[in-house]
């Protein structure tokens, strides 16, 4: 074979080459964008509920996004499976998620209608007492003048907590709110014991 049909040969093996890479490069920059798309949908709540995974999806979509500027179009074809199913795991997690909190928000705003009575009652009863035996010259026999102190130093934290719940269910979170509430209650059974209450 001559040097001018080598010459050829490898002009034609060029042009095959160009041809194949242009052919590729339509379906890897769809790929690309249309997992981009998959994930900007999801963001907000990928962010808020799958903070991990996400950020492993946005690095894997990151190198594709490299191969692409490379202009290796094959390398972004072949990866594009492995990370449109990273992708798809992401969406199950984050449906999961989502309506787990859902969920529990839907099952704290129920415990809040119940605590939003008790806990008020409790303090109110408590404070009472308190107030009644600091008037007295001489606490009961049953109070030391430690449980005394404890009872009021529980009565502060319960105001505390229960400042604390009604400013997160005003804000939009009933779980932690419940959890606040929840907290204020379990001392206030402890307060009523150390006063006679219980």
């Amino acid at each position: 074979m001559n040097n001018m049909a080598m010459k050829w040969l490898g002009l034609v093996a060029v042009a095959l080459l160009i041809a194949a890479c242009a052919g590729q490069k339509g379906p890897a920059e769809k790929a690309v964008a249309d997992m981009d798309a998959s994930v900007a949908a999801i963001r907000d709540d990928a962010a808020k509920y799958a903070a991990t995974e996400l950020q492993q999806v946005d690095g894997a979509i990151a190198s594709l996004k490299e191969s692409l500027a490379k202009g290796d179009y094959k390398a972004v074809l072949a990866g594009a499976p492995a990370v449109t199913s990273q992708i798809a795991s992401l969406q199950q997690t984050v449906t999961a998620k989502r309506d787990e909190a859902q969920a529990a928000m839907m099952t704290a705003t129920d415990q809040w209608k119940t605590l939003s009575s008790q806990v008020p009652d409790m303090v109110s009863a408590i404070q009472s007492r308190i107030d009644v035996l600091s008037q007295s010259k001489k606490l009961p026999k049953n109070i030391s003048a430690a449980s005394f102190q404890a009872a009021k130093d529980g009565l502060d934290f319960m105001q505390t907590n229960w400042t604390q719940a009604t400013k997160q269910f005003g804000a939009g979170d009933p779980v932690s709110a419940v959890a606040s509430a929840q907290a204020a209650q379990t001392k206030g059974t402890e307060v009523m014991q150390l006063l006679g209450m219980g």
